[in-house]
């Protein structure tokens, strides 16, 4: 595995971390809110739904990051971990704008490191 597919694979699981941490603890607070164009009325009511969309981005994190430790010992494991989970993060980004166009800024940030670590992972096959 080549430093760029750790590279962009770990970042990818840790943006993902990130997002899970917003979405699931802080989804009512003002700069989440900022973050994700929301109103207080909105995060109230979305709170439920926000708090398990959450929980996927963190276990999407964990799959990659489990492929990423297994790569070594169990090379054909740890790509299709580190696949899966990086490819369910670019797909999810691009159902992010090809759902709402207005939202290809958030998609952008939320699918590139995914998508690069998909791009090196495809090559070391």
């Amino acid at each position: 595995m080549t430093i760029f597919t750790v590279g962009f694979s770990l970042l990818a699981a840790l943006l993902h971390v990130y997002i899970w941490v917003l979405e699931s603890f802080r989804w009512t607070h003002p700069a989440t809110r900022k973050t994700f164009g929301t109103t207080e009325a909105d995060a109230e009511t979305t709170r439920p739904l926000a708090y398990n969309q959450g929980f996927y981005n963190l276990f999407l994190a964990i799959i990659t990051l489990v492929g990423l430790a297994l790569y070594r010992s169990e090379h054909g494991v740890g790509s299709a971990l580190a696949l899966a989970g990086t490819g369910s993060m670019l797909a999810a980004a691009l159902v992010l704008v090809t759902h709402d166009r207005r939202m290809a800024r958030a998609a952008v940030t939320q699918g590139t490191l995914p998508a690069l670590a998909v791009l090196f992972l495809l090559l070391e096959l």
